[in-house]
């Protein structure tokens, strides 16, 4: 059984930063494009930024220059550094990967979500 982690979340005030972590465990044979969303209440979840296996990035207009995604291979864990936060930056901000377990083709798994407030 495969699952994604999130942790980092939290309560931060306007200009802050926080580093979100998204690990992935159990019997993994390969991970290729990870990305993380958010969903505000009341709204759509949308693409933050995403991250191919071979290390490039897409990241949604209203992020970029503040926001980096990254990724530890080796560790099978994406990173989302988020700096200079806003307040309509709060949401809950969702892992998602593509991942291939032994024997069966890439499977696109969620995790459970990480709360991020900013308050203003």
């Amino acid at each position: 059984q495969v699952q994604l982690v999130e942790s980092g979340g939290g309560l931060v005030q306007a200009g802050g930063s926080l580093r979100l972590s998204c690990a992935a465990s159990g019997s993994v044979v390969s991970i290729n494009y990870m990305a993380w969303y958010r969903q505000a209440p009341g709204e759509q979840r949308d693409l933050v930024a995403g991250i191919t296996s071979g290390g490039s990035t897409n990241y949604a207009d209203s992020v970029k220059g503040r926001f980096t995604i990254s990724r530890n291979n080796a560790k099978r864990t994406v990173y989302l550094q988020m700096n200079s936060l806003k307040p309509e930056d709060t949401a809950v901000y969702y892992c998602n990967a593509d991942i291939k377990q032994l024997g069966s083709p890439y499977m696109n798994y969620w995790g459970k979500g990480t709360l991020v407030t900013v308050s203003s």
